[in-house]
């Protein structure tokens, strides 16, 4: 399998870099914040996911640990996919929920419930 090519790309709202890469026929959004502390994995995440508008697009979101507070508020609303890698850092995978993913209030960043 060939390299992927990831792009750089602005996201707003977001406070570290954004790439976006394809792969078949869906579009991959990424970033990375193992190395931020609150608030950042939500804040950075919520952008994300607003560019996850249908089956075709996915956020993938590289953290220092599970993200609780994140997935206790949008997890009805985005399918999600979870592993850890090597380095004890997670990987997540954020898809689209049809009628779901749009109910998500993605301007709230704060982890309070």
């Amino acid at each position: 399998m060939s390299e992927i090519e990831k792009k750089e790309i602005e996201v707003m709202g977001a406070t570290v870099p954004f790439f976006e890469y394809k792969i078949e026929d869906t579009q991959y959004y990424e970033f990375d914040t193992s190395k931020c502390g609150p608030p950042d994995p939500m804040v950075n995440a919520m952008a994300g996911l607003k560019l996850i508008t249908d089956e075709n697009k996915k956020l993938v979101m590289i953290n220092h640990k599970k993200p609780m507070g994140l997935l206790d508020k949008i997890g009805e609303n985005f399918d999600i996919t979870d592993e850890e890698l090597e380095d004890g850092r997670v990987k997540l995978i954020f898809s689209y929920r049809p009628k779901e993913s749009e109910k998500a209030d993605l301007n709230q960043t704060s982890c309070h419930g």
